[in-house]
């Protein structure tokens, strides 16, 4: 089955009201994990690549471990370039064969923001692929994308983005943030500015980045064995849960992801201090992978049995 685009998946998830999984990928076992996830609850997703997986392994081997899992199963499977930095990196995707990439300028000005936006766009479109931009910023760290505090999308703003640039999604800043690190009191998402958003732009798909709920069960099995997380603390799931049935199409998560495997490889390698074999240690933690995106997929995004 060949790489497919979001657009009939996000017509979908924003008429049904639920959201589309976005997970980032950096190896084979991660692959593995989320997709054999998605067949089981026979769900559609988005493998998504940010520039830290393409420096790590290679687009090119990212793009032959995508091709395999599209051998092995009868998913929709869009894959994405998360956080493209320029539109140099959005081209070398989409000649690449990308579906969907993202031209991430939330941190420059807001005019070449658009300028750069539309052009990708122009780029994309004649080529078949879909193009998510940025408006806003969230707090904390990602690999190359980092502020220090948030700000929040304007919804004028982001009427005027879309109209301008001609992107195909948008993703907005409502609260949520990179990293594990994201609330420190109580978490909150703005709800009546997604509404706001959501009611200007009709019909729109809208984006959470920044959206892992790092499970408090597998901060405490890292620390147990060896980690020192101390106060991770991500978005609640049932906020995740109201969003995507307020015209958010796809929701981003990578570090519950991350946070799953690396306990799981932590607790492995305390408790077999002889074993040296990476397959040993590597089973548990795709095996981790799975079990979380299919948590994902049932509790926050709503859409099993959507294919």
């Amino acid at each position: 089955m060949p790489l497919t685009g979001p657009k009939e998946m996000f017509e979908r998830a924003y008429r049904e009201g639920y959201a589309v999984g976005a997970f980032n990928v950096n190896n084979m076992e991660i692959i593995q994990g989320i997709v054999a996830a998605g067949a089981e609850e026979k769900a559609p997703i988005i493998l998504q690549v940010s520039a830290g997986a393409r420096k790590y392994a290679g687009q090119g081997y990212i793009v032959k471990l995508v091709e395999a899992a599209l051998n092995e199963c009868d998913l929709p499977i869009v894959l994405h370039l998360d956080h493209g930095a320029d539109f140099q990196i959005c081209k070398d995707c989409i000649d690449g064969g990308f579906t969907s990439v993202m031209f991430d300028g939330s941190h420059l000005p807001y005019e070449e923001n658009i300028a750069v936006t539309k052009q990708v766009v122009e780029y994309a479109h004649p080529r078949g692929v879909w193009v998510e931009a940025e408006l806003g910023r969230l707090a904390g760290v990602e690999e190359h994308v980092s502020s220090e505090k948030s700000i929040y999308t304007d919804p004028d703003q982001a009427v005027d983005f879309v109209k301008r640039s001609g992107c195909d999604s948008l993703a907005i800043a409502i609260g949520t943030s990179h990293g594990a690190y994201k609330f420190t009191g109580e978490a909150k998402l703005d709800f009546d500015r997604l509404q706001t958003i959501t009611n200007m732009l009709p019909g729109y798909p809208l984006v959470l980045h920044g959206a892992s709920s790092v499970p408090q069960e597998f901060v405490a099995m890292a620390n147990q064995h060896g980690g020192k997380l101390g106060s991770a603390k991500g978005v609640p799931e049932d906020l995740l849960r109201r969003a995507a049935s307020m015209g958010v199409c796809k929701i981003n998560i990578d570090s519950d992801i991350r946070l799953a495997m690396t306990a799981n490889i932590r607790k492995y390698l305390d408790e077999n201090p002889e074993k040296f074999d990476p397959r040993d240690y590597l089973k548990p933690a795709r095996e981790a992978v799975k079990n979380m995106v299919q948590h994902k997929i049932r509790t926050v995004l709503g859409c099993s049995n959507k294919i």
